[in-house]
């Protein structure tokens, strides 16, 4: 059974359906790969999907050890490369405003998110530089 159902619709841009919750998500192709660059490109997504991934296994870790992780923000940084154009790295830079006194919890936390399923996903020659502020 589907997951997503997409439709092109013109113009570079596409839009995609979460099938089970209705949710919508609008890409265009960036600027500087002949679109508007009015939403999110596809490469954008993959970028954005390993923050968000990361998160969600530090939030599993974090909630069985009874730590709220409502202070930790990240920032992504895609990196294009040509000939042929395609990600060379994503840069996550995560940031936590109360983190966890406890420094094994840290650590847990750190080995959580690499371990999440995008970044095990992407292929090895795409570079994860993953920096913990915390």
């Amino acid at each position: 059974m589907a997951t997503i159902k997409s439709s092109y619709l013109g113009k570079l841009r596409t839009e995609s359906q979460h099938l089970a919750s209705g949710e919508k998500i609008i890409t265009d192709a960036p600027v500087d790969n002949n679109g508007k660059g009015g939403a999110f490109s596809p490469t954008d997504l993959v970028a954005s999907a390993l923050g968000s991934c990361m998160v969600t296994i530090m939030g599993i870790v974090a909630e069985r050890e009874g730590f709220d992780l409502k202070s930790l923000h990240w920032e992504v940084t895609k990196i294009m490369k040509s000939n042929p154009r395609k990600i060379e790295e994503i840069v996550v830079s995560f940031t936590m405003d109360n983190p966890p006194e406890d420094l094994k919890l840290r650590q847990k936390l750190k080995n959580a998110a690499k371990t999440c399923p995008v970044a095990l996903s992407l292929d090895p020659e795409i570079k994860q530089t993953i920096d913990f502020n915390f």
